[in-house]
């Protein structure tokens, strides 16, 4: 397959809003040691993408300095010690950065197959958002069916998908959001109660209900104690984002006394190892409920690579409901 020696990509030009994002031409990626280089066809914008170009979010050393998280496309190159691969393969795939490009090299074992049945566009929406909800919900969380669980920004790329999940596991699944539309949408997905937090408390509501045995964080900041209160004894919280910011003030003889666990984790940090694993249980444990329709990403809107400034305003704006993608190709 004869490959450009260049491509179309978007930097972060310096810290900044959505201005800074700016169109680029850089040197084609090779792929090393166990990975591919993928030719994009869709990329998934997320919450760090904004934070990374804010200069908050810093990208590992050894990552591309290039913005990007996830996407779609096909196999064109394969670097050695590949053998799960072969160019012309369609995949979908978590991405330690550089999406933002037409062309990304990432592990050959965090990229996913299609989804029988499923475009290329929704399928960029699923390894940064699925990734996160499994390992947090599922394998740090521990949710089981029959459990309440609660998620804060129900209309989000997480929180759409942690309510699918969950509701297809068996779950009682409580949300918060921040509109009417918003709350009609969680609920439609398999929330059993949306709860718009503009309106209404979720610290009663849930307490009423028996408390959550899991809650799923992404706010922080004052939303901390009220999670704790509204959680079930021996209940467990899990954060994935501090958008409020990480501190409170919180009461521990509550953990001690109601024996409540408190954890977190990031998925940019762990390690190549730890991520494959997560994939490896999503084909077999998700990958069906995809496939069979049970569960399906959710796309807000589109925007073409060049309208990415657009992208990440709308995405700040807090006005979408589900995912926002970028087309590469």
């Amino acid at each position: 397959m004869s490959l450009p020696e260049e491509m179309r990509a978007v930097e972060i030009s310096k810290p900044g809003g959505p201005d800074v994002l700016q169109p680029v031409t850089r040197e084609l990626p090779q792929p090393g040691l166990g990975e591919i280089l993928i030719r994009t066809e869709w990329v998934g914008v997320n919450r760090p993408d904004a934070l990374q170009r804010a200069g908050l979010y810093k990208a590992p050393p050894e990552a591309s300095d290039l913005p990007g998280l996830e996407a779609s496309g096909e196999v064109v190159a394969i670097g050695p010690d590949v053998s799960d691969w072969k160019p012309g393969d369609k995949v979908c795939a978590l991405l330690p950065g550089g999406g933002y490009a037409e062309y990304v090299t990432t592990p050959a074992a965090h990229a996913l197959p299609i989804p029988a049945g499923m475009g290329m566009r929704e399928a960029a929406c699923l390894p940064e958002t699925f990734f996160t909800v499994w390992s947090n919900v599922f394998e740090r969380g521990g949710l089981k069916a029959g459990e309440r669980f609660l998620v804060h920004g129900g209309s989000s790329g997480i929180g759409t998908t942690a309510i699918q999940l969950a509701n297809a596991f068996g779950a009682r699944v409580f949300a918060t959001a921040g509109s009417a539309e918003k709350c009609a949408a969680c609920t439609r997905l398999g929330a059993e109660r949306a709860i718009n937090y503009r309106e209404e408390d979720f610290v009663p509501i849930l307490r009423a209900e028996g408390g959550a045995d899991l809650v799923l964080d992404m706010v922080g900041g004052d939303y901390i104690p009220r999670n704790v209160k509204a959680m079930a004894d021996e209940g467990r919280m899990v954060f994935i984002a501090f958008l409020q910011g990480p501190k409170a003030e919180l009461n521990f003889a509550q953990i001690m006394l109601r024996r409540l666990t408190i954890t977190g984790s990031t998925l940019r940090p762990q390690s190549d190892l730890a991520k494959a694993r997560i994939a490896e249980a999503l084909k077999a444990k998700v990958w069906p409920l995809l496939e069979a329709g049970t569960i399906a990403p959710l796309v807000d809107s589109e925007f073409s690579l060049d309208e990415v400034a657009k992208a990440h305003a709308h995405m700040e704006s807090s006005g979408h409901i589900g995912k926002i993608v970028l087309k590469t190709a």
